[in-house]
């Protein structure tokens, strides 16, 4: 399983129980139903998102597992005809198959991509209109170059898949993570006048953006930290600069920290600040 969350500080933890198959109501028109699969990756397991009423659309089936799957079709049952991806990462679209093939919804996915064979592709500004709610598509990338927000525009509320989650940090891990990408894609989601995040893992956020700010100011201040132990080393792999970058860390979740560090390195390489490419080669300032 590819890694979802960076295992940085517990940032915005919060009292309300996550329990695996009991759906619950966030608003009036969105439902969230978590999946049982809790680990240090996915922290208290990937939510799935049912948006609608009379027409539904399953945002992140999550895992293929018989149990979660029959909790979807008993919340949404025939209503379902759609099944709208926020990435192709394991834990959160392997179940996406099997619920179409229950339920004869319709895949929609940025693109083909770790084993997601979407029956169509969207991306950026694609709308799902239903007789009750407007799902609109935002294109993401930075965790996962395919990656998709979705935004409910009657609620102002956004799906924010890996993104943004509640507790964790998001690990950005290169080739296909970029830095640069997610600050962008931060500040692209300041724009929408949000009222709450429906992050991939964890709870509800009701501070949309004071949670978007910090993240930025959290991923600024960790590449100082970067810059500053490089300059300190003069010569550096990625691994000698963990115990200095991430010292507020478990040393356990250091192996996942590595590859948020290594993009935090080529973002600074792309601005001329250091020297290296791989995540076990040399690196320098420039």
């Amino acid at each position: 399983m590819k890694q979802n969350t960076e295992p940085d500080d517990d940032v915005r933890a919060g009292p309300e129980p996550l329990v695996p198959g009991v759906a619950r109501a966030l608003s009036p028109m969105v439902r969230r139903i978590v999946a049982p699969n809790p680990n240090v990756f996915t922290g208290p397991g990937t939510n799935t998102y049912l948006v609608g009423i009379d027409e539904v659309v399953v945002v992140d089936p999550a895992v293929d597992d018989p149990a979660h799957l029959d909790a979807i079709v008993g919340c949404g049952g025939d209503r379902i005809r759609w099944i709208a991806l926020t990435h192709s990462h394991p834990d959160h679209a392997t179940g996406a198959a099997t619920l179409a093939e229950r339920t004869g919804a319709e895949i929609l996915a940025f693109n083909a991509k770790d084993g997601v064979k979407p029956h169509k592709k969207i991306g950026d500004g694609y709308v799902i209109d239903s007789t009750e709610f407007r799902l609109r598509a935002i294109h993401t990338p930075g965790h996962a170059s395919n990656h998709l927000c979705f935004l409910v525009e009657e609620e102002r509320m956004l799906l924010s898949g890996d993104h943004i989650n509640e507790g964790q940090t998001t690990v950005i891990r290169p080739p296909d993570g970029d830095v640069s990408a997610y600050l962008d894609s931060l500040a692209k989601l300041k724009k929408l006048r949000l009222r709450s995040i429906a992050p991939g893992h964890g709870r509800l956020i009701e501070n949309p953006n004071d949670v978007i700010d910090w993240n930025i100011a959290h991923r600024l201040e960790r590449e100082k930290k970067v810059l500053a132990a490089l300059k300190a080393a003069g010569v550096a792999k990625v691994d000698d600069l963990i115990p200095v970058v991430y010292a507020d860390v478990d040393e356990s979740r250091w192996p996942i920290a590595r590859y948020s560090l290594h993009a935090h390195l080529l973002k600074l390489a792309v601005e001329g600040k250091a020297k290296g490419k791989s995540i076990t080669g040399k690196w320098t300032i420039a």
